[in-house]
């Protein structure tokens, strides 16, 4: 083998020359850097000599790059021939040259070395100089090619100047409405959380967040206040379940309709899922039956799954269960409803003695909370208040604890955001404690009959020996609370005084509930119950799902307040005061049922009401910013 010391090679389409022969040959790169290795490892680009890599640096004429092209389009040919016809030789410099030439790919490309054809004669002369060293050899473009690369830098670069353009606008705080729309898609995806990069915000500078992506957008326009990121920035899916719902099946149902039955809520609330009568001392809740028509592991189930609740926006409802689920099974929507029956005898105290669980038909009439309440003291209704009353004494002496805030009624319609303060009733109280009975009987049920079941529990962390009065005393309770726990393991409820729990009376809304009805029927009808393994597995993944609906709730009422606010600065607002840490002071505004810091220079105490002025709002960082005069 020739030696090729000094001969220029590429390594990692990087210029080396080669410093040593032998089994390994050296190369010495740009950098200084020497590494032994493999002849077949990098590829010949001239025999050289070539004293220094410096020396590819040095100026050099133009050649005849498109004469060479035009006269050799379409064929395969060697570097030096190449580098002869368009600078006039073949030396170290004009080889990297036409390497570049290769890099660039308009013209020429290096060709592959299984499709390399050459006369004998010069394959016998390469070996014999270059060993089993590869000889990088050159693809001349067909026409028709480098017509589409040039027609496609052409495009690339008008596209670059466009992207220019418009990041300038952007600095501008601009852009143009017509054509510059597809370059802030990314920004956008970021903005709704379904990626976590921006071309657009790297190039402008600013951090890759959904906060920054939200705060470019509004501030060109492109979003106006009114667009809601949160639920698909906490990964909810857009709109109601798709799986449709089937209408309930043929069977045994026990005829109630002959006994009242009252579904109570809120007059906005529109999909009814309980409703109860107190005959005596024997309470019916009678619960919205979905599971007949959505087993487990169905499409509609697996949808369910993935969703773990609905979710409640001041714009709308996105329901976990498909539309057409209240059509079949919301209470009171038709004159008869499919129903779940619990069956709950009363002792004395208001606890649960025992339970009946069935499925029926029933008759259904719905009220407000409003219309309840007046109707309290009508025998039909006032066994059922009594009745919560007690129940709530009894809970209160086993360590419930009560936490009560200012709620509102947040909604949103064509752009126009309405605050509605929710008041205190009597009835929602009452229907309060009627599902608590049906969980707290159901728990008892699940596990006198060994049943495999999703309970619910709950830790108090240390209570202040001395609880404030009022508000201030609910916030102190609050932030003693743990987070509930669902598990297949019954555990006490401390939060509501209870010993053992869990939750049946939201099947279209909630899918552990769901979860426990389809438990529930499979033990009525005989069949093979879920093992604890299979209820823990479908638990888990739907209160991870319902975490970030939670999530995605509490962010949409902030989102909508902010806008609410946007015009409102300066304007004032009664807050009571709940906590105070040094000059800080924790107050919640009850009208609109926000929590907000604000400084105090003057003496403030627990429960005092003060004015507070809004000073401003930053809609994408969800912030207010209220003072004291």
């Amino acid at each position: 083998m020739s030696t090729l010391e000094k001969a220029l090679v590429i390594y990692k389409s990087k210029p080396a020359i080669i410093t040593e022969n032998g089994e390994k040959l050296t190369i010495q790169l740009a950098s200084g850097e020497t590494i032994k290795l493999r002849p077949k490892d990098i590829t010949l680009l001239h025999p050289g000599p070539l004293a220094s890599l410096k020396l590819l640096e040095t100026p050099l004429s133009d050649g005849d790059v498109a004469g060479a092209w035009e006269l050799l389009q379409g064929s395969q040919t060697s570097v030096q021939e190449t580098a002869e016809l368009i600078f006039g030789e073949y030396t170290p410099r004009t080889a990297w040259e036409i390497y570049k030439l290769l890099l660039d790919g308009l013209y020429f490309i290096e060709a592959d070395q299984k499709t390399v054809q050459v006369q004998a004669a010069e394959a016998a002369a390469a070996s014999q100089a270059i060993g089993a060293v590869p000889r990088i050899y050159v693809q001349v473009r067909t026409p028709e090619d480098v017509a589409q690369i040039l027609r496609k830098r052409n495009e690339k670069n008008r596209e670059q100047e466009e992207r220019e353009l418009f990041l300038e606008h952007l600095r501008n705080g601009t852009y143009d409405k017509v054509n510059e729309g597809r370059f802030l898609q990314d920004a956008e995806a970021l903005a709704f959380g379904k990626t976590d990069k921006s071309r657009t915000l790297r190039d402008l500078g600013k951090a890759e967040t959904p906060i920054e992506a939200h705060k470019l957008l509004l501030k060109i326009g492109y979003w106006d206040q009114f667009i809601n990121p949160y639920p698909s920035r906490f990964g909810c899916p857009q709109g109601s379940a798709r799986t449709p719902i089937a209408p309930p099946p043929q069977e045994d149902r026990l005829d109630l309709t002959d006994k009242p039955a009252f579904a109570i809520d809120n007059p906005w609330s529109t999909d009814p899922d309980d409703a109860v009568y107190l005959e005596g001392s024997t309470l019916y809740v009678h619960v919205a039956d979905p599971a007949a028509s959505v087993p487990n592991d169905s499409e509609a189930d697996l949808e369910a799954r993935s969703r773990g609740s609905t979710l409640y926006l001041p714009e709308g409802a996105q329901r976990m269960l498909h539309e057409d689920s209240l059509r079949h099974f919301a209470l009171g929507l038709d004159e008869i409803s499919p129903a779940l029956t619990f069956k709950i005898s009363l002792a004395e105290d208001g606890s649960p003695d025992s339970i009946d669980i069935f499925r029926s038909l029933v008759r259904v009439k719905r009220l407000t909370y409003d219309e309840a309440d007046r109707l309290s003291e009508e025998p039909i209704l006032k066994s059922l208040f009594d009745f919560s009353e007690k129940n709530i004494l009894r809970r209160q002496a086993a360590g419930a604890v009560t936490i009560e805030f200012p709620e509102i009624h947040l909604g949103v319609s064509e752009k126009e955001i309405q605050f509605s303060p929710i008041p205190s009733y009597r009835s929602a109280d009452m229907v309060r404690e009627c599902m608590l009975i049906a969980g707290e009987a159901t728990a008892r049920w699940a596990m006198r009959n060994r049943i495999p079941f999703p309970f619910v529990a709950q830790e108090i962390g240390d209570l202040p020996n001395e609880v404030l009065p009022g508000l201030a005393g609910s916030y102190q309770l609050r932030r003693c609370m743990r987070p509930r726990r669902l598990s297949a393991q019954p555990g006490d409820h401390a939060g509501l005084g209870l010993s053992v729990y869990t939750q049946v009376t939201s099947p279209l809304r909630r899918y552990t509930d769901l979860l426990a009805h389809q438990q529930l029927r499979r033990y009525l009808k005989g069949e093979q119950l879920l093992d604890i393994d299979e209820i823990l597995e479908r638990v888990a993944a739907g209160e991870a799902a319902a975490a970030a609906t939670i999530q995605a709730e509490r962010a949409s009422k902030l989102h909508w307040t902010a806008v609410y606010l946007e015009d409102k600065i300066g304007s004032q607002w009664e807050a009571v005061v709940v906590d105070i840490k040094g000059n800080r002071a924790t107050v919640i505004i009850p009208a609109l049922a926000l929590e907000t810091q604000v400084a105090v220079k003057e003496s403030v105490s627990y429960n005092d009401t003060v004015t507070v002025t809004l000073k401003s709002v930053k809609l994408p960082e969800l912030e207010f910013m209220f003072i004291l005069p």
